[in-house]
This record gives C-alpha cells, sequence and structure tokens, in this order.
C-alpha cells in the first residue's frame, strides 16, 4: 500500500468513517471513474488544486465531476489571484501526485471549498491518495472530513 493510500486510510478511520478506499483500476477522467463505479458523473468529486499566486499555497476546490472550475469566482473566494498549481508544489504540499489528489490526509491542510452540486447525492466518491483508488461517503461526511466551505465556484 502506497504511502498516499495508507494517509487517506488513516485519515478515513480517524474521522470514524465506516469507508475504506477500493482500487478502481486506472481512471483518467471523472466520466471513467464514474462508469467503473456505476454512478453518475457528477458523484464523482475531483480534487482540483490551484496555486495562490501571492500566497504560494495551494488551495484545493471539491467539484462534481461534471463541472468547471470558475477562475474568477475561484480567485474571489481565495481572495487573491490563481494560477495553475505544478505537480511539485501538489506534492510538496499535499503528498499526492496528480490524479490521486484526495479531499482528506493532506501533508499540509490547503484551504477548501466545496461544490454544492455534491450535496445533491445520497454517496459521493473521491480519489483516494492515487489515481487507481477512490473511496465513498455522504456528501455531507466529505464536507466535513475535509473541512472544506460549501461555496459556488463552478461555471
Amino acid at each position: 500500500m502506497s504511502k498516499s493510500l495508507k494517509r487517506v486510510t488513516r485519515a478515513l478511520l480517524d474521522a470514524g468513517l465506516d469507508t475504506a478506499p477500493v482500487e478502481i483500476g486506472a481512471a483518467t477522467t471523472a466520466q471513467m471513474a464514474a462508469e467503473q463505479l456505476g454512478c453518475e458523473v457528477n458523484q464523482i468529486a475531483k480534487s482540483i488544486i490551484f496555486a495562490g499566486q501571492e500566497s504560494g499555497t495551494a488551495i484545493l476546490f471539491i467539484t462534481a465531476g461534471g463541472n468547471r472550475v470558475n477562475d474568477a469566482r475561484a480567485s474571489g473566494l481565495a481572495g487573491e489571484p490563481l494560477g495553475r498549481a505544478d505537480a511539485a508544489l501538489i506534492r510538496a504540499q499535499t503528498g499526492f501526485a496528480i490524479g490521486g489528489v484526495s479531499p482528506v490526509g493532506h501533508l499540509t491542510p490547503p484551504r477548501a471549498f466545496f461544490d454544492p452540486q455534491l450535496m445533491n447525492f445520497p454517496q459521493i466518491w473521491a480519489a483516494a491518495g492515487t489515481p487507481r483508488h477512490v473511496f465513498g461517503a455522504a456528501p455531507t461526511e466529505m464536507l466535513l472530513i475535509s473541512g472544506a466551505q460549501l461555496a459556488e465556484f463552478t461555471e
């Protein structure tokens, strides 16, 4: 088991969630993950990391799989201009590789924002620290354990 997957598993246990990551194979898009899980694309909670252009910190946007982050809204929420986060920043601040960024288990927990559309489902799925693993949870649980703020930031 990878260090990243162990960190997410530990975070889920520490939060008291009765869920464990499952391996679904390589899914490079939210649509692929949804097909493998047999759920709607918007039940996939994508973890999108931006870099604060003033702070230099990673900022996490957890969004429904079919949605896109609106740059202006996201920057407004962050209180600073946002740019693309490169793989080195993501790895250094979250401990995850691109494609496996989880909403929980970060080395340094980022400021995080949560797409309200995810609240429309009984269960949602998120990356569990690797591009091949996901975990499921009720959206209220994922919102709580991620430390995210519910906010509108999609197009």
